[in-house]
């Protein structure tokens, strides 16, 4: 098959849709892959690595676009990307779909079979989201700490407290992947932390974590004292495939302290905190009721190196299967299908 990698082009996404050593796994595999020029400079990845794995470098995206039978990109296509897709393409990429109807009717009119990162389940886990659930989950933590810093219009406080001063408090709804990833990084620098989910087997994991850590039910009037109280609150709540619910309403934020911070990785389904709107790493924050908000759709792209990485290790496999054109029996595949012969064929976007 041929397979093409254009080069991301959303505001500040530095991440590269398969990076040299996982692309010369399927030149070994006998597919021709072809990528845009310099579209891995940002992840670290020269034209030069590529070539040396038998990647040809093609000097435009309608150029990519136009020999790939398969498309293997990072993030969901924007205007530039839709001109240059076809019915004729396999499309392998995050989609997010629940949270961009325009997107899905965009994608339904050319008709081409768009396959997500992020439903891919194997035993109700989402391998080829787990990687950056985890990097967001970090990075919801190290910039909501900085973002606590008077400088930048926070509250002055260091999350993890010292001698005589006391600790931040870090409440995060959702202890999953990215939920699980922000609990580790907070307890680890010190700060009181307070982990909401359903699953009793997540809970005791959290309390696992130290001491600081406290695991509890996802009771609303719990939340709600929590996030209170909380300086920094971080969002991780995923239904595979669907809108995010709004477990943090707009109320919740509005009784937090003036200077205090919402991280919402949940934001690429909607989000699941009520005053969750969309932001880019060009502008990240914006201020609602005196709360700093960091909503960034795409976390992970801040550290593109490190991202591209975990990204290629886990869809490789894959990108191997659908390049096979053997892949229509393969279930965990089957469930990746968002659209489909211009129709939307995943359940939860049915709903």
């Amino acid at each position: 098959m041929r397979i093409g990698i254009p080069r991301e082009v959303k505001p500040l996404e530095g991440r590269v849709g398969l990076i040299p050593a996982a692309a010369a796994e399927l030149v070994r595999h006998d597919h021709q892959v072809f990528i845009e020029k310099d579209a891995g400079v940002k992840s670290g990845y020269s034209d030069d690595q590529y070539r040396a794995v038998g990647v040809q470098i093609l000097p435009t995206a309608a150029e990519v676009y136009g020999k790939a039978e398969m498309i293997v990109k990072v993030k969901e296509p924007v205007e530039p990307d839709l001109k240059l897709l076809r019915k004729e393409h396999l499309l392998f990429c995050y989609l997010h779909l629940a949270a961009l109807p325009k997107l899905t009717d965009a994608l339904v009119k050319i008709g081409l079979t768009a396959v997500a990162f992020e439903t891919i389940e194997v035993n109700h886990h989402t391998p080829c989201l787990a990687p950056m659930s985890d990097i967001a989950g970090r990075l919801a933590i190290q910039i909501g700490t900085t973002l606590l810093h008077q400088p930048q219009g926070g509250k002055g406080i260091l999350l993890g407290g010292v001698p005589a001063a006391k600790r931040g408090h870090v409440v995060i709804v959702g202890a999953g992947v990215a939920g699980g990833a922000a609990a580790t990084a907070a307890a680890g620098i010190g700060a009181e932390v307070t982990v909401f989910d359903i699953l009793r087997e997540r809970m005791e994991q959290m309390r696992a974590l130290g001491p600081n850590v406290t695991g509890l039910y996802a009771h609303k009037a719990d939340i709600a004292e929590a996030v209170k109280q909380a300086d920094l609150v971080v969002g991780a709540v995923l239904v595979t495939g669907a809108k995010a619910p709004h477990v943090v309403s707009a109320d919740m934020v509005r009784s937090m302290q003036p200077g205090s911070v919402v991280a919402d990785i949940s934001v690429d389904q909607g989000g699941c905190v009520e005053t969750t709107k969309p932001t880019l790493w060009d502008k990240p924050t914006y201020v609602w009721e005196g709360v700093t908000h960091f909503t960034v759709t795409n976390m992970p792209g801040a550290v593109p190196r490190t991202s591209s990485q975990a990204l290629s290790a886990a869809i490789t496999p894959y990108a191997l299967k659908l390049a096979s054109g053997n892949w229509r029996g393969d279930e965990p595949l089957r469930k990746g299908i968002n659209v489909e012969g211009g129709k939307v064929v995943h359940p939860a976007l049915l709903k």
